[in-house]
C-alpha cells in the first residue's frame, strides 16, 4: 500500500502540469458555462451550512416552545426562520438543477471541442503514424478514454471546491465544541483518500496494459457486424471463431476488471468502517455532554449535522480528488497525442510551385517503410517528362505503389532526392505539392454520400457545378451508371444511409472521375481499370489519352493493354527498374516485359491480379 501511494503521488507530480492544461482546453471550448458553473458550485456550497446553522434555530425555538408553552406570538418568531430555511432547501435544488443544465451544456461544448481537436491532429500527421500500433492505442486512449475526462475533470474540480467551502464552514461550527472533532473528522477519511489514490492508479496501470487487447474485442466486434465482412464471414463460416475470439478476450478483460471492482469495494468498505468509528466517537461524547447538560437540543442537532454533513463533504472531497486524479492520469493520453509531431516538416523557407515545365525526376532514391529493413525502393531512378504518359509495371511487392507515396510527399525517402523541374519537393509546401497532383488509388474511398459529392471531393477548394461534375463523369466513364440511378447525381450512395449500391468497377469509376475533376499537372492512376470488365476497359481506354492531353500522367498497372497507352514503359522488381521502353521496345528485347506478355497472351486474357 505504502509503496502505490508513494507510486501515486509521484505520478501524480508529474501529471499536475496536465490539470493547468485542461482547464485552458475547457476555458477555450466553453468558458463563459465553466465560469458560470463555479460560481453556481461555491453558492451550492455555502448554502448547507446556512441549513445547519437555521436547523440549530430552529430545534432551540421548537424546545423552547415546548417548554415555555409561549403560544402563538413564540411561534410567530419562528417564521423567518423556517422561511429563511425554506428558502436555503429551494435554492438548493433549483441551483443543483441549473448545474446539471450547465454541465451538460459544457460537457457537449467540451466534446465537440475535443473532437475537433482531434480530427485536425489525426490530419495533420502523416501516413507513417498509421504503420504503427502505438499510435492506433494513443487514437484510441485519446478517442475513447480521455474524450469526456476534460468536462469531467471540471465537474470534479468543481465539487471539491463545493465540498471544501462547505467543509471549511462546518469545521469552523466543529471548533466551537472542540479541536479535537475537526481533527478526528479529517483523521476518520484518510484511509478514503488512501483507497481512492491506490485504486486510481491500478485501474489506469489496467488500462494502459489492455488498450490493444480492448481495440481487439472491437475489431472482432466489428468483422461480426459490418457490412465489409460480411460475405465472406458467411462463406467460410468464420463466425464461430471470431466470436470465440471476442468472447475469450472479453471474459479475460471482464474477469480482471471485476477483481480490481471487488478489491477496491472491500477496501473502501473497511475505510468506511474506519470513517463510522469515528461517528460513532463523536456521537457518545455528543450524549455524555447532552447527559450533563452542557448541550441543548439545538447544539446536538448542530453538532451532529455539522459532523455528518462534514463526514460526507470529506469524503466527496476525497472522491473528488480521486477523480481528478484518474482523471488527468487518462488526460495525459490526449495531449501526449495532441503534442505529436508530424514527420513530414514544412520548409522554413517554402518556395513557390515551378508549374511542372520540364518534368519530375527521382535520383538514386532509398526507401524503407518505418519499421522494415527491406528497402521498398534501392537506389531508384525514374524520370517522368512532363506532358508524357509513363506506366509503371512489375508484380505485387516491386515497389509501384510507394512512388505514390513519396511523389505525393506522404512520406520523404529515405536517402536521394525527388526534383520537380530541378527543384527538389521537400522546399515545396506540402498543401501546395499535392494541389497540383490527382491521384486514383488502387482501394479508392467509397463516399457514403450523394453522387455529385463523390464527384466533388475530387476538387471542392473550386465548387465544381453540376456541368464539372458530368463532364467528370463522362470522361471516366461513370456517366452511364449513374444515368440508371432514379435520382442521377442526387441519388446517395452506399447502405450506411439506405443508398444505392454499385459494383466495384462502378465504384471505381466513380473513383476516376473525382481524379478527373482536379485539373491537376500530374495525374497518378494506380490500377486503374482493375475493377473493370473488358468492354468498360476498352471503352476507358480509347479516350485516354485525350484526356490527358497536356498533362503529365503516371499509370501503376498490371494489366499491359493499359500500360500501352503509355509513352514509355518502365518494368519494375525489387524496388529497382529493370526494363525501360516502348511497349514494342520491350517485346522487341525478350526480357521480363516480353516473357509475361507471351504468358498472358498464351493464356488468353489479360492478368488482372
Amino acid at each position: 500500500m505504502k509503496q502505490s501511494l508513494q507510486r501515486a503521488l509521484t505520478m501524480a507530480k508529474t501529471q499536475l502540469p496536465y490539470l493547468s492544461k485542461t482547464f485552458g482546453l475547457v476555458y477555450r471550448a466553453a468558458g463563459f458555462l465553466t465560469a458560470a458553473g463555479f460560481v453556481l458550485l461555491l453558492i451550492q456550497g455555502l448554502l448547507p451550512v446556512a441549513s445547519v446553522y437555521l436547523t440549530k434555530i430552529i430545534v432551540d425555538g421548537v424546545a423552547d416552545l415546548i417548554r415555555t408553552g409561549g403560544g402563538i406570538p413564540a411561534l410567530l418568531r419562528l417564521l423567518p426562520a423556517v422561511a429563511a430555511m425554506a428558502s436555503v432547501l429551494i435554492g438548493m435544488e433549483v441551483f443543483q438543477s441549473i448545474s446539471r443544465w450547465l454541465r451538460t451544456a459544457q460537457s457537449e461544448q467540451v466534446q465537440d471541442y475535443i473532437h475537433t481537436r482531434i480530427h485536425e491532429q489525426a490530419m495533420r500527421l502523416d501516413l507513417s503514424f498509421y504503420d504503427s500500433p502505438d499510435y492506433y492505442d494513443q487514437l484510441h486512449r485519446a478517442r475513447i478514454d480521455a474524450l469526456n475526462r476534460p468536462a469531467a475533470l471540471i465537474e470534479n474540480t468543481g465539487a471539491l471546491l463545493q465540498s471544501l467551502v462547505t467543509l471549511l464552514a462546518m469545521a469552523g461550527v466543529l471548533l466551537t465544541f472542540g479541536v479535537w472533532i475537526p481533527i478526528l473528522l479529517a483523521a476518520s477519511t484518510l484511509p478514503a483518500l488512501a483507497v481512492v489514490m491506490r485504486h486510481s492508479l491500478r485501474f489506469h496501470d489496467w488500462r494502459l496494459r489492455n488498450t490493444m487487447a480492448i481495440r481487439q474485442t472491437n475489431y472482432y466486434d466489428m468483422m461480426l457486424t459490418s457490412r465489409e465482412g460480411a460475405a465472406e464471414m458467411r462463406l467460410f463460416q468464420l463466425g464461430p471463431h471470431f466470436r470465440r475470439l471476442f468472447s475469450d478476450l472479453r471474459a479475460r478483460l471482464r474477469r480482471e476488471k471485476i477483481n480490481l471492482a471487488r478489491d477496491e469495494a472491500v477496501a473502501t468498505a473497511w475505510a468506511a468502517l474506519l470513517g463510522l468509528a469515528g461517528m460513532a466517537g463523536v456521537l457518545a461524547w455528543m450524549g455524555l455532554q447532552a447527559a450533563r447538560g452542557l448541550l441543548t437540543l439545538g447544539d446536538l442537532a448542530l453538532l451532529l449535522q455539522a459532523f455528518f454533513q462534514g463526514q460526507r463533504m470529506m469524503r466527496s472531497l476525497l472522491g473528488s480528488a480521486g477523480e481528478i486524479y484518474r482523471n488527468i492520469t487518462f488526460l495525459e493520453n490526449l495531449f501526449e497525442f495532441l503534442a505529436l509531431t508530424p514527420n513530414i516538416r514544412e520548409p522554413h523557407q517554402q518556395l513557390p510551385h515551378p508549374g511542372l515545365k520540364d518534368g519530375i525526376k527521382m535520383e538514386n532514391i532509398i526507401f524503407r517503410y518505418p519499421g522494415s529493413s527491406r528497402p521498398a525502393l534501392d537506389h531508384f531512378h525514374l524520370s517522368l517528362p512532363a506532358g508524357s504518359i509513363t506506366a509503371v509495371v512489375g508484380e505485387n511487392g516491386a515497389g509501384k505503389s510507394t512512388l505514390i507515396k513519396l511523389l505525393s510527399r506522404f512520406y520523404d525517402p529515405t536517402d536521394g532526392r525527388i526534383l520537380l523541374d530541378d527543384i527538389d519537393i521537400r522546399t515545396l509546401s506540402q498543401e501546395d505539392l499535392r494541389r497540383h497532383i490527382t491521384v486514383l488509388f488502387q482501394e479508392p474511398v467509397r463516399f457514403h454520400d450523394t453522387v455529385f459529392n463523390n464527384i466533388a471531393f475530387g476538387d471542392l477548394e473550386h465548387k465544381p457545378d453540376l456541368l464539372e461534375i458530368e463532364e467528370a463523369a463522362k470522361a471516366a466513364g461513370a456517366d452511364a451508371p449513374i444515368s440508371r440511378l432514379p435520382e442521377t447525381y442526387a441519388a446517395v450512395l452506399g447502405k450506411w444511409f439506405g443508398g444505392a449500391e454499385l459494383s466495384g468497377g462502378e465504384w471505381q469509376r466513380l473513383a476516376l472521375a473525382r481524379a478527373f475533376l482536379r485539373k491537376a499537372q500530374l495525374v497518378i492512376l494506380d490500377e486503374p481499370t482493375s475493377s473493370m470488365d473488358s468492354w468498360a476497359e476498352v471503352d476507358w481506354l480509347m479516350r485516354f489519352r485525350q484526356l490527358v492531353t497536356g498533362r503529365t500522367a503516371l499509370i501503376i498497372t498490371h494489366r499491359f493493354t493499359t500500360a500501352m497507352q503509355a509513352d514509355v514503359i518502365h518494368v519494375m522488381d525489387q524496388g529497382r527498374i529493370i526494363e525501360s521502353g516502348s511497349h514494342k521496345d520491350l517485346l522487341s528485347a525478350g526480357g521480363r516485359y516480353a516473357a509475361s506478355w507471351t504468358r498472358q497472351m498464351q493464356g488468353g486474357q489479360i492478368a488482372d491480379d
